[in-house]
């Protein structure tokens, strides 16, 4: 490895963050995102969500961080844009600052999908407005019974187009489910939620952090390599058709076959033991 390459690698067990939690893993593969505004059900402000762009456009570096969960402290997830503080100010902005700030909050979805790391969102409680896009943009998303979701932009007067919304929620609930909940900005209850493919499991409100962080793990310790493909292949190929999407996936999967993960999986399925992968 170059030293440019060297110096591009860089580990972030001690990262330390000043608007949210950061919690590794003692082997320092997963590392937990926790918003920490608990008192206000973990409301987003312009400085929360600048620091989380940046920190997920930053793990693409990352040398040891392999999975990523997201979680909210006290019971709730997110309640979305603070209202004092981000709400209230954004009344009195003209348009160039009112784009700037859409822009960023989308830069932040766009840093989430474009990082390599899997996402797991633990969602419990309170799940709405860019707490709700902070669900959607994760990976995979395990929830509480009690976790109640919605896009409630159209209460406040604003289009449910809001961070790729319109783009990516019919993607995973389906057109018409989306343009309910979009138009409406009703909540979405977590039986729904399961049932629709918006959460991919529910768990009581004590064990969903657990298996949210044992869902992390398991992809940590699989061949991450591969798992990072995957999740660019998933994003890439909405806007290929058919042809481009299997040649796409076939350069995609030979870059797999080349890696010695691909070599060790084999060895340890011919030797009858488990593989241990290491990303190369």
């Amino acid at each position: 490895m170059s030293d440019v390459m060297k110096e591009m690698k860089q580990g972030f067990r001690d990262y330390q963050p000043k608007h949210f939690l950061w919690e590794v893993s003692e082997n320092g593969r997963v590392a937990t995102i926790r918003l920490n505004r608990p008192e206000r059900k973990n409301p987003l402000t312009f400085e929360s969500y600048a620091e989380l762009r940046d920190l997920f456009r930053d793990l693409a570096y990352a040398s040891d961080i392999r999975a990523i969960v997201l979680t909210g402290a006290g019971g709730n997830f997110s309640s979305g844009g603070d209202v004092f503080e981000i709400i209230e100010p954004l009344t009195h902005m003209a348009m160039p600052e009112l784009l700037a700030f859409t822009r960023m909050t989308g830069d932040l979805v766009k840093a989430m999908k474009k990082c390599p790391q899997p996402i797991v969102a633990s969602v419990d409680g309170i799940c709405v407005g860019a707490g709700a896009i902070l669900a959607m943009a994760s990976d995979l998303r395990l929830a509480t019974p009690q976790a109640k979701t919605a896009f409630l932009f159209t209460r406040v007067g604003l289009a449910g187009a809001d961070m790729g919304a319109c783009g990516i929620l019919p993607r995973i609930i389906g057109q018409g489910r989306a343009a309910e909940l979009l138009f409406t900005g009703r909540t979405m209850s977590a039986d729904e939620g399961q049932d629709w493919g918006f959460y991919n499991a529910l768990h009581a409100a004590d064990k969903v952090e657990a298996e949210a962080a044992k869902l992390a793990h398991s992809l940590a310790d699989g061949p991450w390599f591969a798992h990072t493909m995957t999740k660019t292949m998933l994003n890439q190929e909405w806007a290929m058709g058919i042809e481009e999407m299997i040649e796409s996936e076939a350069q995609a999967q030979a870059i797999c076959m080349a890696t010695k993960d691909f070599r060790r999986a084999f060895e340890a399925f011919a030797e009858k033991r488990k593989p241990v992968f290491e990303g190369n």
